[in-house]
């Protein structure tokens, strides 16, 4: 394990940064936001690329990151109208994604510095207390998440527990490119998600309630689909994110979504406790974003594959609940696998 300084926030609080390493994979962690900074990957010749987006500086994560790499949270993704009712009490959040909450509010768990309770060669574990009523949840959270290195996969653990009822919905945001960190687009990778339902969303992108099947409609990935074949067509739903940014409800397989490169052959696996998936396809980088390469990231430069509980769930009682009472315990885990393709 490597320990370095990677920076101070404007108040003063140090910011560090831990090198993970198990067999041909090495990932980089910071302890702020959770963020996965790097995560190396060898290709079909064994030669290693750094496959996640994410930024070189403290500053840039402070100041222009779109949760790259980050754990987002207590609620990841978006809860309609800021505000949900939880045993008869309404709470009130900020709205930081037009009328909607999202990914925590404004200072989201992305956003904090997050203490090192164990690190080793191999692994490392993060905690984080959120204090009853910041960002306008209910309870004191304690948040735990433990990213694991093996030969081939980063394994990510998360765990909570609350003092008062509350929601939480954590997931990791990172944006990959199986071609390696500011190469171009991932319109040319091919995708299966392992989901025959999605959830069509409104014009503020909240689902409208019941899942929609994805037979016949860009959104079926069941079958190997490059990522860019379809995303220009005129689909309603594909014109309300600008492409790619909904959740597929998962059928419940040993693998949830996979990906192809067919330059590099990096493929890459992802499984998980979790019922849903957000695909999202980058559509907002706009080339304001400068990454470790140095190069700036465009749209369709990226792909993300979140694994969480439905957006807006706390208002619609039909989804999976995502509600935690004290003596409860929140556990959740996703393994982002890799391999190659055969020559």
């Amino acid at each position: 394990m490597n320990e370095e300084r990677f920076g101070v926030l404007p108040g003063g609080t140090p910011v560090h940064r831990y090198t993970l390493t198990g067999g041909a994979l090495r990932v980089r962690v910071l302890t702020y936001g959770c963020v996965v900074q790097t995560l190396e990957a060898p290709d079909r010749d064994g030669a290693p690329a750094n496959v996640v987006l994410g930024c070189a500086t403290l500053d840039d994560y402070v100041t222009r990151s779109r949760y790259f790499g980050a754990v987002v949270g207590r609620y990841g993704n978006r809860i309609a109208g800021g505000r949900f009712r939880l045993d008869g009490r309404e709470h009130t959040l900020p709205r930081n994604n037009g009328a909607n909450s999202l990914h925590g509010g404004e200072e989201g768990f992305d956003k904090r510095v997050w203490d090192v309770a164990e690190a080793d060669d191999s692994s490392i574990t993060l905690t984080y207390v959120s204090p009853d009523g910041e960002q306008g949840y209910p309870g004191t959270l304690r948040a735990t998440v433990t990213y694991t290195v093996t030969d081939d996969a980063l394994r990510v653990g998360y765990h909570a527990t609350t003092d008062r009822p509350t929601v939480v919905n954590l997931t990791n945001h990172s944006y990959f490119n199986l071609a390696g960190e500011g190469s171009g687009t991932v319109y040319d990778h091919r995708l299966v998600i392992d989901a025959d339902r999605y959830l069509p969303v409104d014009g503020d992108q909240i689902p409208l309630g019941e899942p929609a099947p994805v037979a016949g409609t860009p959104f079926d990935f069941t079958k190997p689909q490059p990522i860019g074949a379809r995303i220009r067509e005129t689909h309603p739903q594909l014109l309300v994110g600008k492409g790619y940014d909904h959740t597929f409800v998962l059928n419940g397989g040993e693998v949830a979504a996979r990906a192809e490169d067919p330059r590099s052959g990096r493929v890459l696996e992802v499984l998980t406790s979790e019922p849903g998936v957000q695909f999202y396809s980058g559509n907002f980088l706009d080339g304001s974003h400068i990454g470790t390469s140095g190069l700036a990231y465009r749209q369709g430069d990226a792909f993300c594959l979140e694994t969480q509980h439905f957006p807006d769930s706390p208002n619609q009682p039909s989804f999976p609940s995502t509600v935690l009472r004290p003596g409860e315990e929140y556990r959740s885990t996703t393994t982002f696998r890799f391999s190659t393709l055969p020559d």
